[in-house]
C-alpha cells in the first residue's frame, strides 16, 4: 500500500522546479520513488530510473550532469527523471542547479537522498527556487495501518473522530494495534513483519548498519561515542540535555558532542525542543530537550520491548510519542517547553502556530492536577493548555484533535 505522502509527490510533478525527497534511512523513500515512476508510466509520461548506488552511473554523472541526457529519449517532451541516493554524487547541489539552469524544459528530477546530504548547508542556499523538500518520516499510525492492509481499523478512526458520540466495536483492535504502534514503531519494514522477534532484528540492523552509514557519511570520528551518546539520549527522551554533563561523562569535548547531536538531527533519527520563553534571547540560552522520532529506534537503543502497562518508563515513552503525533503536523521548530527554575513544567507549547496551543502529557487522565498548571495559564492566558492522556482508553483518545 502507498504512503500518505505519496499524493501530494505525485502532485508535485507537473510543477516546474524539482522534487527532492529526504529522511531518514529505511523510511521508504526509494519505494515511493518506484511508486511514482509506475504512476506516471501509467500516464504514459516519459520516465528514467537512474539509482547512484551503481557505481558506473554515478561515475557517468559525476563526469558531467550533462551526461544524464543521453538516457532521455523523447525530446519533444519533459521526461521525469527519478534519481534514487543523489547524495552519492560528488557535488549533488551543483549538479542538480546545472540542470535546472540549463535544462529545465527537457528534465524534471525527482529525487531522494538520505539526509547526510543535508549536511552541506549550501544545498539550501544554492537551489533557492529551484527544488521542493518532502520529508519521509517513519510511518504515523494512519500508514501503520494502512501498509499493513487494515484501512477499516482507520475507517473506523475517523468514524470516532467525524460521529458525535459514535461506539466503536473495534477499540480493542485499535489499542492493540497502537500500543503495538508504540513500542516498535513506524519503520515500514518493521511495522510490515508480523513477528515480534524479526521487528527486534530488524531495528538491530537499522541501528548497526544503516545508521552507520550516516556516520560514516557525515565524516563522524569516533563511531563508539557516537552510539554512546545516542543510547544516553534514548535514557532521556523528554529530559534537558547538558552539554557540559555529557562531556564529562563521554570524555570528549563538548563541541564533539554539538556534532553528534547536529548529525542525529539531520539525520532524523533526534529533535532537540527549545524552552519558550518571552525573551527570545533565554530561550538560545537555555538547555533544550531531546526526543527521538521513532518509537522503535528508541526502544531498540535501550533494548526494552516490554508491554505499555509494565514499563517503568511508561509515562516517558507516552510524551515521546505526543512529541511525534505533535511533529507530524507541525513544524518541530515551532515546538517548544516550559519550565520555570523551580520545576513548574508544560511538556509542549506552540506559540507560534495559527492557534496557539499548550499540552501537557500524562499517560493517565487521573494523573491530572490541573492546579499545578495555573501559573503557566495565569502568565499565558493566550495560549490554550490541553492535556494528551492514553488512559483510561476509549473513542475519546481518538477525538482529541492529535491526529
Amino acid at each position: 500500500m502507498r504512503r500518505k505522502l505519496f499524493k501530494a509527490l505525485y502532485q508535485h510533478i507537473s510543477k516546474k522546479e524539482f522534487t527532492i525527497l529526504t529522511g531518514a534511512r529505511q523510511t521508504g523513500k526509494s519505494t515511493l520513488l518506484r511508486d511514482l515512476e509506475a504512476e506516471c508510466k501509467k500516464e504514459m509520461l516519459p520516465t528514467v530510473f537512474i539509482n547512484l548506488e551503481n557505481k558506473e552511473l554515478l561515475n557517468l554523472l559525476d563526469a558531467s550532469p550533462l551526461n544524464i541526457l543521453s538516457f532521455i529519449s523523447s525530446p519533444d517532451q519533459r521526461t521525469i527523471v527519478f534519481i534514487d541516493e543523489v547524495q552519492y554524487l560528488s557535488d549533488p547541489s551543483n549538479f542538480l542547479k546545472h540542470l535546472f539552469d540549463d535544462h529545465v524544459s527537457q528534465i524534471k528530477i525527482v529525487a531522494s537522498g538520505s539526509s547526510a546530504f543535508y549536511l552541506d548547508d549550501k544545498f539550501r542556499d544554492s537551489l533557492a527556487g529551484r527544488k521542493r523538500i518532502f520529508k519521509l518520516m517513519t510511518c504515523d499510525f494512519e500508514d501503520y495501518l494502512s501498509i499493513q492492509g487494515k484501512e477499516e481499523l482507520w475507517n473506523e478512526v475517523l468514524n470516532i473522530r467525524e460521529l458525535s458520540g459514535y461506539r466503536s466495536l473495534m477499540i480493542d483492535q485499535l489499542k492493540f494495534e497502537w500500543e503495538r504502534f508504540m513500542i516498535y514503531g513506524g519503520y515500514p519494514s518493521v511495522v510490515t513483519e508480523p513477528d515480534l522477534k524479526e521487528k527486534k532484528e530488524i531495528l538491530q540492523e537499522i541501528q548497526n548498519s544503516f545508521i552507520k552509514r550516516d556516520i560514516f557519511e557525515a565524516g563522524v570520528r569516533n563511531e563508539m561515542v557516537f552510539y554512546q551518546l545516542f543510547k544516553i539520549l534514548a535514557e532521556q527522551t523528554g529530559q534537558l540535555i547538558n552539554l557540559n554533563e555529557l562531556s564529562n561523562t563521554l570524555r570528549v569535548r563538548s563541541e564533539t558532542i554539538q556534532n553528534y547531536l547536529r548529525v542525529m538531527q539531520v539525520c532524523f533519527h533526534v529533535v532537540l525542543i527549545r524552552p519558550f520563553y518571552s525573551n527570545l534571547r533565554k530561550e538560545l540560552i537555555k538547555m533544550p530537550k531531546v526526543y527521538f522520532l521513532d518509537n522503535g529506534l528508541r526502544n531498540s537503543l535501550i533494548n526494552n520491548f516490554h508491554d505499555i502497562q509494565t514499563r517503568v518508563d511508561r509515562g516517558e515513552l507516552w510524551e515521546q510519542t505526543l512529541f511525534r503525533i505533535l511533529a507530524d503536523h507541525h513544524d518541530v521548530d515551532q515546538i517548544r517547553f516550559w519550565r520555570t527554575a523551580d520545576g513548574k513544567e508544560v511538556d509542549f507549547v506552540a506559540p507560534d502556530v495559527e492557534i496557539p496551543f499548550a499540552i501537557e502529557a500524562k499517560l493517565d487522565k487521573n494523573l491530572i492536577k490541573e492546579s499545578k498548571y495555573q501559573i503557566f495559564k495565569d502568565a499565558y492566558p493566550a495560549i490554550k493548555l490541553n492535556f494528551g492522556n492514553m488512559y483510561p482508553w476509549s473513542e475519546d483518545f481518538f477525538r482529541r484533535n492529535l491526529f
